[in-house]
């Protein structure tokens, strides 16, 4: 890496990726392109950019085009002060690849990216050719409950009471994103190194920026119309093909089983050395489980 975040980003050539703008929807996007062959889109969650997908995309580009972006309100996007529920976004997204001139393709996200991906596999259902749903708990679907945890786990859920708040939580983060996230995000792996100093200079520039914290906070407050719009989407579970991916020490086999009550052809696999940022704990294995599943493998 060279050090200048998403602009640095690599295929497997050492070639950097090239990096564009479309306005879709009067949202300007930034996103970036890699690689040759059926195209696959990535999909981030939460603080994070394209960037978090800096080791696996390297991975991914002999066999496909990778389509990276910056969903809106992060990253090099345009930060509106709405428009963050889930099927928004997942029309950026579909809007964006129109415009790219891919027709059809893959879908991996993670965290609120995969929450985002559902939505596009779900009222873009046409478009898409498989989905990766990777540790995240669809909004709509009931919530396990939770196991012995310790009161500052997030998954007992105390981030999104807090998250979805008005105003209260940029009040609170205003000045200290970089300690709050770089804590957190560690918080939630098993292999907590590997979020770097890269990493938490990454996502605190663009935190910082105006609007950066408010869009973060807006995914957490849309939850319930996630929810409602959703819904009207599970009594006709996705016809393509899904992979869901779990971290051992966070989601584990969860994802799976929530994709089994929205979709037909599911397929689960958890990934023993991870926490919830697995293409930073563990990337390699991660694209192989990726590749194998493009192909129809396992």
């Amino acid at each position: 890496m060279t050090g200048d975040g998403a602009h640095g980003m690599t295929d497997h050539t050492g070639a950097r990726l090239r990096h564009g703008r479309h306005t879709v929807d009067g949202v300007d996007l930034h996103y970036a392109l890699a690689g040759s062959g059926e195209p696959v889109v990535l999909l981030h969650g939460v603080p994070k950019t394209m960037f978090f997908w800096r080791h696996v995309v390297p991975l991914l580009t002999p066999r496909h085009t990778v389509v990276l972006l910056d969903l809106r309100g992060f990253g090099g996007s345009a930060r509106p002060p709405s428009g963050y529920d889930t099927r928004t976004l997942a029309g950026d997204v579909a809007g964006l690849m129109t415009a790219l001139g891919f027709e059809r393709f893959r879908v991996v996200g993670e965290d609120w990216g995969a929450a985002v991906g559902y939505a596009v596999a779900a009222f873009h259902r046409s478009r898409v050719v498989q989905l990766v749903y990777q540790e995240t708990r669809l909004p709509g679907l009931p919530v396990p409950e939770p196991a012995a945890l310790a009161p500052e786990d997030p998954r007992t859920g105390w981030h999104r009471t807090l998250f979805a708040l008005p105003h209260y939580p940029e009040l609170l983060l205003a000045g200290r994103e970089r300690a709050f996230w770089t804590y957190f995000m560690r918080r939630i792996m098993a292999v907590p190194s590997a979020y770097t100093e890269a990493d938490a200079d990454e996502y605190t520039r663009g935190l910082e920026q105006p609007g950066g914290n408010h869009a973060v906070f807006e995914l957490y407050r849309a939850t319930e119309t996630d929810a409602a719009q959703n819904r009207t989407q599970f009594a006709d579970p996705l016809a393509c093909p899904v992979l869901a991916v779990g971290g051992r020490a966070y989601l584990g086999a969860e994802p799976g089983l929530q994709m089994a009550q929205v979709a037909k052809d599911v397929r689960s696999t958890v990934i023993e050395n991870a926490g919830h940022n697995i293409p930073l704990e563990a990337p390699d294995e991660l694209a192989h489980a990726y590749l194998d599943f493009f192909a129809g493998r396992g």
